[in-house]
């Protein structure tokens, strides 16, 4: 996840990607990507996730925090894919407070959070920025995104992403958001599935959405990310349905992943 002036996004190894295929590859017809078994799972059964106390910029109350949010991603999904008959692994996170190599890779400029396919594991950058005012869902929303890669990586769905062809960088990209998008919708169905047990307004919702309206790539040299606007409909859409199927973002239109 990177700053930019008004929000941070996530921002995963998946910028490593290089190189380009001779294969068409639109439009995407990977049935793994497309009629994944995960959109079918139904509704995620709601469960309660009460937030811990987060002080301003204190990193061990930090750590209880997104810990004791990661406890609840672990129950509420493992009990979804119990139910769905799906195999399941649960995901780990740790912390950092300067930024480090991680998944073979260096900790780029800004980022906030970053989800290992091969440690099934996920770090947060601990720093000042991101403890200044810690009271809204952005937090909460952040280990719940890198979680929906979690999802991507044990459903198959993150090694077809990373095998499907491509022509180009702006195909790269296209895919890359897709990717990335879709985690972020997957973080709104679980946000949804629990939202009764957060002790949250619609105030707080609309202000995380209004954070994502607010940033994406109009703030930043890439296209890997999607527009702010985008970023905020996909999360709202896994959010209002608390269901996968809400969040097949390999056969959205271009422009809703644009």
């Amino acid at each position: 996840m990177r700053f930019t002036p008004f929000v941070a996004v996530c921002t995963l190894s998946w910028l490593l990607l290089s190189g380009t295929a001779e294969a068409a590859s639109y439009p995407i017809r990977d049935p793994t990507l497309t009629k994944n078994r995960l959109y079918r799972t139904g509704t995620i059964k709601p469960i309660r996730c009460p937030e811990k106390d987060i002080r301003p910029n204190d990193v061990n109350s930090a750590k209880r925090y997104l810990t004791s949010v990661l406890n609840c991603l672990n129950a509420s999904w493992g009990a979804h894919f119990k139910k769905a008959g799906l195999p399941f692994a649960k995901a780990k996170i740790g912390f950092i407070t300067k930024p480090r190599r991680f998944c073979g890779s260096s900790w780029g400029k800004g980022t906030a959070g970053r989800y290992c396919d091969k440690e099934r594991r996920f770090l947060v950058h601990l720093e000042g920025t991101l403890l200044t005012d810690p009271s809204d869902l952005f937090l909460f929303s952040l280990a719940a995104h890198e979680y929906g890669h979690h999802i991507q990586n044990i459903t198959g769905l993150s090694q077809a992403f990373i095998d499907h062809p491509y022509k180009g960088k702006s195909e790269l990209n296209e895919q890359l958001r897709r990717n990335e998008l879709q985690a972020e919708c997957l973080a709104g169905a679980f946000i949804g599935s629990v939202w009764d047990s957060l002790n949250r307004t619609t105030d707080d919702w609309d202000f995380l959405l209004d954070l994502n309206r607010r940033g994406g790539d109009e703030y930043t040299k890439d296209h890997d990310h999607g527009k702010g606007r985008n970023i905020a409909a996909w999360l709202d859409r896994g959010f209002k349905a608390a269901a996968p199927a809400a969040c097949n973002t390999w056969v959205a239109a271009s422009a809703k992943v644009s």
